[in-house]
């Protein structure tokens, strides 16, 4: 049995078809089902539904067999105990920083001030600033950080941007770009040594799915 884990939205809707091209389908849509661990019509492989930061974990620890997580979500768990064969570039999008349209961050920076900056991607965050040379207050979020610079908490966010419609529609503009985000294919480390016959098929599928596209 293989184990694939999946976060839901973005990703599990782009892996379908990368799963299609092997012949296999979900049996429930986790959208309107409340099964987090869902079967396949293949008997041999199966999908967990769990938070997108979670994918690398459940995988690292063997809870999965192989997932598929953003460049964001492996950048925060360091990739311990990870192999990632692929880059699927699927759920494209964005590590941007944004802030208020009325707030001059180019200025802000240029003077050396000490900025706060409202993130869930702390690691992310950390790292950049530090490269970049900016002193920085890091303020850990879980949602709606759009609401952090509105209300006064933070000057800045660092958060994942696509279409820039949420941020437009809260007054924000994006003032840097930290970095281009997809998702990848990622397979246990121990997965790879005890299933490597049922993996490789799979991987190569995948591999050449992603050639077409």
């Amino acid at each position: 049995m293989i184990t694939l884990a999946l976060s839901k939205g973005r990703i599990f809707t782009e892996t379908l078809p990368f799963l299609a091209a092997a012949g296999i389908y979900p049996l429930e849509d986790p959208e309107t089902s409340r099964k987090l661990i869902i079967g396949t019509n293949n008997p041999d492989l199966r999908i967990v539904v769990v938070r997108a930061s979670d994918v690398p974990t459940y995988v690292q620890y063997g809870a999965a067999d192989m997932g598929v997580a953003g460049k964001d979500s492996l950048y925060e768990h360091g990739g311990a105990g990870l192999y990632v064969p692929l880059d699927l570039n699927i759920a494209k999008c964005r590590m941007c920083v944004a802030c208020p349209r009325d707030f001059d961050y180019a200025a802000r920076v240029k003077r050396g001030a000490r900025l706060r900056i409202a993130t869930k991607y702390m690691k992310y965050s950390r790292d950049y600033y530090a490269r970049v040379g900016v002193h920085v207050d890091l303020i850990k979020l879980y949602g709606s950080m759009e609401l952090a610079p509105i209300s006064g908490l933070s000057d800045a966010i660092v958060d994942l941007v696509s279409t820039g419609a949420t941020l437009k529609a809260n007054n924000l503009v994006e003032v840097e770009t930290i970095d281009y985000i997809s998702s990848r294919l990622i397979v246990g480390s121990t997965a790879m040594k005890l299933k490597r016959q049922e993996l490789l098929p799979l991987i190569e599928i995948f591999a050449n799915t992603v050639k077409k596209e």
